[in-house]
């Protein structure tokens, strides 16, 4: 694409953002030019779909991204709490490891089964990049040198009312042993600001359950609005010599927990440090820090 196409075809897309994907993705077409995806990943739809979504990231969410130095150029198992109703944190992310990190990748979320199962939305998700989150889908992106994202929340990650908003739902253990099996670090994420897109939520479970849905949430609003987006990149966590995929269940279980409790510590930094948005929700939710983790918020 040229740049007076790039000008004409996405005009709020800033010059230096433009620039920017046009050297990354000339990168990306030489690291991925003998590599063969079983599920449809789609290079150039990426980089297009990046051009739309750019201007949303930089001027709607006002994303910020912290700890960039944490990264290495080397794969991980990046690992992040799931907030808000949508997954829209997973998007931001993946841009965000596109446009503002020293060693740009293309992230491979892991997605459920329902979500990739769908019409028009699955087959767009596979092509650009994301694929079901099976053991073995994970561990071939992992021997092709990918990087992939999960949520070990999973959807009950989103599926939260207005007043749990910022807690974690307990992780899932299989990620983890992906990354005894891989001998992958994990890279710990925190995104704050998502929940706050749909500010004011009830989750109708029973009607879910009868609709067959993973989740049904009742919102207020039926658009995101643009609360501003921080997301946190922590320290690479190494895999311990002395585990394998023989380790046992609560050798393991306590190795989650610890990163789940990382990613914790994460959150109550990115509560505390937070842009102003809708400030009659910050009172509960600064309760809800005292509450759990016995810190008061900074002005």
């Amino acid at each position: 694409m040229s740049m007076s196409e790039t000008q004409e075809n996405h005009w709020f897309l800033a010059p230096e953002d433009d620039k920017k994907i046009t050297e990354v993705f000339q990168k990306l077409r030489a690291r991925y030019q003998d590599y063969k995806d079983p599920w449809g990943f789609n290079l150039e739809l990426c980089e297009s779909a990046l051009r739309k979504l750019v201007p949303i990231y930089r001027s709607y969410f006002k994303v910020r991204v912290f700890g960039q130095e944490n990264i290495q150029n080397h794969p991980y198992i990046v690992t992040s709490n799931h907030t808000g109703q949508l997954p829209i944190d997973g998007m931001l992310i993946t841009i965000a490891f596109i446009m503002d990190v020293e060693e740009p990748r293309v992230l491979r979320a892991m997605i459920e089964r329902f979500m990739a199962q769908l019409p028009f939305l699955g087959d767009f998700s596979a092509q650009a990049g994301a694929i079901l989150g099976d053991r073995a889908n994970c561990e071939y992106l992992i021997d092709n040198g990918e990087s992939i994202l999960v949520f070990p929340e999973g959807v009950r990650g989103i599926s939260k009312n207005t007043p749990d908003y910022y807690k974690l739902r307990s992780f899932s253990q299989g990620f983890y042993r992906i990354a005894l099996q891989k001998r992958t670090p994990i890279l710990p994420v925190c995104v704050i600001g998502a929940e706050e897109m749909f500010p004011f939520v009830f989750h109708a479970k029973k009607l879910a359950s009868i609709l067959k849905l993973p989740s049904l949430p009742l919102s207020a609003n039926a658009l995101p609005l643009p609360s501003p987006i921080d997301i946190y990149i922590g320290q690479e966590v190494a895999i311990p010599e002395n585990m394998s995929t023989e380790s046992t269940d609560k050798d393991i279980k306590e190795r989650v927990f610890q990163i789940e409790n990382t990613i914790k510590r994460m959150i109550v930094h990115g509560l505390a440090n937070r842009r102003p948005f809708l400030d009659s929700l910050r009172k509960p939710i600064s309760q809800f820090i005292k509450k759990e983790f016995g810190q008061k918020e900074k002005s």
